[in-house]
C-alpha cells in the first residue's frame, strides 16, 4: 500500500465525510498496521489481500486480547477502505464483504445521580473546572465538542451555544441558567488571561497559564473530580447522566436525541433502558 494511496483515501474521509480528525488518525493507524500485518505474512500488493489475510489478522487481535469494540472499529476501517479502493478501481474484488462483526456485549454506560452532580459543584472548584462541569452535564456536550468549542460559538444573551460533533455536524444547544451564571463568572478571568498572555486563538478554554485547554486536561480533571464521589468517571460519563435525568424527567427522547446529535434515533434509546434500571434499584432500595 502506497503512502500515496492511504493519503488519497485519507483525505476522502476529511473532504466527502467529514470525519474529525481524532477518527481519521484512528483509521490511518487501523489500515497502517493491518497493511504491516500483511507484509509480515508475504502480501505486498494490495490486489492479493485476500478474505483469508483479514480473518487471520482478526484473529490476530483476538490472541493479542483487543476488545470486542476495539476490533469491531478496525473491521469497520478495512471495510470501508477496501470498498473505497472498489470503488475507485484501484482492486476489482472486495475481500471483506463476508467479514462478520464481532457481537458487542450489551452493557449500559454508566451515569452519576443528580445528587453527586451537585456534590461535585459544592467541591471548591474553580471557576474553569465549574464551567467544564456545566457545559459537560449542562449540555450533554462531548469532550472533542468542548475543547473546541469557540467564544464566538456561545450566545448568553439567547442562551445558546453552537457547536460541531460527529462528521462536522452543527447543532444548537440551550443554555441553562446555572450553565449561564458560570459562563458569565468565567468569561472575564478569560479575557484578563488572554490578555495577559497575549493569546490569539478562540478557543474558549484556556488554562490559567495561557494554554489552550485539550482533551487530556479534562479528563484528568473529571477523573479526579470522580474520587470525591468514589467512582471512576469520565467526561462522557457527564453526557451520559445528562441524557438519562432528562429523560427520568420526562423529555421526548426525539428533544433528547437532538441535543445530543445523535443522527439516530436507536442510539438515545439506549437511555430509557438505563432510567428503567435505575427505577428497579430505586424501588428495590425502599421495598427491602
Amino acid at each position: 500500500m502506497s503512502v500515496q494511496i492511504l493519503a488519497e483515501y485519507i483525505e476522502y474521509l476529511d473532504v466527502e465525510k467529514g470525519l474529525s480528525q481524532n477518527t481519521m488518525d484512528a483509521y490511518r493507524r487501523d489500515l497502517s498496521e493491518f497493511w504491516d500485518f500483511c507484509n509480515s505474512v508475504g502480501v505486498e500488493d494490495l490486489e492479493n489481500v485476500s478474505r483469508g489475510n483479514i480473518s487471520s489478522y482478526i484473529l490476530k487481535l483476538h490472541d493479542e486480547k483487543y476488545s470486542p469494540t476495539s476490533i469491531m472499529r478496525k473491521i469497520a476501517s478495512l471495510r470501508g477502505f477496501f470498498k473505497w479502493l472498489c470503488t475507485n478501481e484501484y482492486i476489482k474484488v472486495n475481500p471483506t464483504i463476508t467479514i462478520e462483526q464481532p457481537k458487542l456485549p450489551k452493557r449500559l454506560p454508566k451515569v452519576v445521580s443528580v445528587r453527586e452532580i451537585e456534590d461535585m459543584l459544592k467541591s471548591g472548584l474553580t471557576v474553569t473546572q465549574s464551567v467544564i462541569i456545566e457545559l459537560l452535564y449542562g449540555c450533554g456536550l462531548r469532550v472533542s465538542e468542548l475543547v473546541n468549542l469557540k467564544v464566538s460559538d456561545i450566545n448568553i444573551k439567547s442562551k445558546y451555544l453552537q457547536c460541531f460533533g460527529k462528521g462536522s455536524k452543527e447543532r444548537i444547544v440551550p443554555l441553562g441558567s446555572k450553565a449561564v451564571a458560570a459562563l458569565n463568572k468565567y468569561l472575564p478571568q478569560r479575557d484578563f488571561v488572554v490578555k495577559k498572555y497575549n493569546i490569539t486563538d478562540s478557543r474558549l478554554l484556556v488554562t490559567d497559564d495561557g494554554r489552550e485547554m485539550n482533551r487530556q486536561d479534562i479528563y484528568s480533571f473529571v477523573h479526579e473530580l470522580g474520587k470525591g464521589i468514589h467512582k471512576g468517571i469520565s467526561p462522557h460519563t457527564l453526557r451520559h447522566s445528562f441524557a438519562t435525568h432528562l429523560i427520568e424527567n420526562g423529555a421526548d427522547l426525539r428533544v433528547v436525541q437532538e441535543l445530543l446529535g445523535h443522527s439516530d434515533v436507536s442510539t438515545t434509546q439506549l437511555y430509557t433502558h438505563i432510567s428503567k434500571k435505575r427505577l428497579k434499584e430505586v424501588y428495590f432500595a425502599i421495598n427491602r
